[in-house]
């Protein structure tokens, strides 16, 4: 009997390259003889139903075609089951693709890579969880919360340009009003207070469409990566940024990174986003389920 295969298209992709990548991938899947549930609908509110739906019918997997954003939708379904999550990247940024080395643009690797997953059983990495405001979230990849976060907010506004290029320009024009953020801090049970332009913490390495910002951080090690950039001038900050593409910053006086299980932020008027996606303002709690996503990877 064959697998049978829950594919979520991105309501949002309308346009581009992703406007045909769920199709395309769900042709392939079928042709290879797979059993494919298509789970395409007009909102993500309704894809989360028709997902949650889909699981409780059971499939052997589900697999999501877009962005990060799409991934988020995936590791929140699956988080702490034994059902795994493929990916066909899609999107605009790709981070948790590019963390589990998937193949990008490129709809054929990717879902040759979905069938390989299938035979081996995939792996087990770590699921990221945030607590905030009696809510429980999970991600993949980083959570962000600081200067990045607030260019998340004015990139996730604009529909033009598409890919880094977005991100870069929402960098420009937050920089130029963006002000240091003192912010409680309390891991693993030690408590300071850290004035600081960021502070993101990482399962994985990626933010931005690709800024490697924990370079060492690995997704299935049971460790997250505390990564603060304490305050700098906006030159200082321009020197230092592309460095960050290629992971060469950490040497930087103004950048800390310190393994931790657990780790509480607080500050005023800071939003918190991870894998890309807006989560809830600071106060937040964050630690790792360890092996708690099975990935088609």
């Amino acid at each position: 009997m064959p697998k049978i295969i829950a594919v979520a298209i991105n309501p949002a992709a309308s346009f581009g390259r992703g406007r045909n990548a769920g199709h395309q991938a769900v042709g392939f899947l079928r042709a290879v003889g797979l059993n494919v549930v298509v789970l395409e609908t007009a909102s993500y509110d309704a894809l989360r139903t028709s997902v949650d739906a889909s699981l409780e019918a059971g499939v052997d997997a589900l697999v999501v075609v877009g962005g990060d954003g799409m991934v988020h939708l995936g590791v929140n379904a699956l988080a702490g089951l034994d059902i795994p999550l493929g990916i066909v990247p899609g999107g605009t940024g790709n981070d948790v693709a590019r963390l589990l080395g998937l193949p990008l643009n490129d709809i054929e690797a990717a879902c040759r890579r979905l069938l390989l997953g299938l035979e081996t059983g995939g792996r087990r990495i770590d699921a990221g969880r945030v607590t905030a405001g009696g809510k429980t979230t999970y991600f993949a990849g980083v959570l962000s919360a600081g200067f990045d976060a607030a260019v998340n907010e004015r990139a996730n506004s604009w529909r033009w340009p598409r890919g880094r290029s977005r991100y870069n320009l929402a960098m420009l024009r937050e920089l130029g009003s963006f002000r240091r953020i003192t912010y409680t801090v309390t891991a693993d049970d030690e408590t300071w207070h850290q004035p600081a332009l960021l502070i993101s913490v990482a399962n994985g390495q990626f933010i931005g469409g690709g800024m490697r910002i924990a370079p060492d951080s690995l997704p299935d090690d049971g460790w997250l990566d505390l990564f603060v950039v304490k305050p700098l001038s906006r030159l200082r900050f321009l020197a230092v940024f592309p460095k960050v593409f290629a992971g060469k910053h950490t040497s930087h006086p103004a950048v800390e990174i310190r393994r931790v299980r657990k780790v509480q932020l607080e500050a005023d008027g800071v939003v918190a986003y991870a894998d890309g996606e807006r989560i809830a303002e600071l106060p937040v709690v964050v630690d790792l389920i360890p092996a708690g996503l099975r990935v088609l990877a």
